[in-house]
């Protein structure tokens, strides 16, 4: 891409734009369509996911992700970025700064947004390479023994994910649970359970497979995945606010162990 003067003087002193515009005290585009008039009876989730892909989005699609949402939020304040909304409570942060800040470590590697993007680029990956004829365990091995970490495998404190049954069981009800990319990762979970690894397949990873035989993107999943998190954020924030200040997780100075440097005398030293 050229990124020198030429192309910035192209995007000087006018807003090129595909997605839309606002015509304050007239009307609204939004993708090509009248938001205050074509779009006004969309839902607010199918409006947000229109406008991440592009394009509107099945109504199944979105009912089974808003339902897997519903399961993974848990209003516990131990959980990591929940303790972030807790602890700006209990310091009388402002809501937006304290949930910006509990979805700003959301982002987590392991548990997180960073894991799920990860997780559907792996299988949309795979699932070219087993087309390709690898078999699936040449590819795992060889994944694993260049040093990968699995996404959307493995879970902290239980390795079973409750929440996976719930998710088939929708998926069935909606007629969306039988693509590719869903029978893909199952078939690494039978995978990883033949040779005894500790990796079962949990919630994360499940969502990335439907995410994948939905069509999305990584970045479009991302993207879509933002709020996965902010309906068990709320609740702890609001509990940590009707609590004397500092009373979330307060730590006494007994209880820090300190295995440093001993303690010295110290005396200044005069000057000459």
């Amino acid at each position: 891409m050229n990124r020198g003067p030429q192309m910035l003087a192209e995007h000087a002193d006018v807003f090129k734009t595909k997605v839309g515009a606002a015509f304050p005290g007239s009307h609204t585009i939004f993708l090509g369509q009248d938001l205050l008039r074509d779009l006004k009876d969309m839902d607010w989730l199918a409006l947000c996911t229109m406008g991440i892909m592009g394009r509107p989005v099945p109504p199944e699609h979105l009912k089974w992700f808003s339902q897997a949402w519903v399961r993974t939020s848990y209003p516990d304040a131990r959980l990591w970025n929940n303790r972030v909304a807790a602890l700006a409570g209990t310091t009388r942060s402002t809501p937006n700064l304290a949930i910006s800040a509990a979805q700003a470590v959301s982002e987590a590697a392991i548990f997180g947004r960073g894991n799920e993007f990860r997780a559907l680029d792996f299988f949309l990956k795979t699932r070219q390479i087993l087309d390709r004829g690898t078999s699936l365990a040449d590819h795992l091995e060889g994944f694993l023994g260049d040093g990968g970490r699995m996404p959307g495998y493995g879970r902290p404190i239980a390795s079973k994910d409750e929440r996976i049954p719930l998710g088939l069981e929708m998926a069935k009800e909606l007629g969306v649970g039988d693509g590719p990319h869903v029978a893909l990762a199952f078939e690494i979970d039978r995978y990883f359970a033949s040779t005894n690894r500790p990796l079962q397949l949990n919630m994360g990873g499940l969502g990335a497979a439907f995410a994948a035989d939905f069509g999305w993107t990584p970045q479009e999943f991302n993207l879509f995945m933002f709020i996965t998190f902010l309906g068990g954020m709320y609740p702890c924030y609001v509990e940590a606010t009707s609590k004397p200040p500092a009373a979330v997780f307060p730590m006494r100075c007994s209880d820090v162990r300190y295995d440093g440097v001993a303690r010295r005398n110290w005396a200044p030293t005069t000057g000459q």
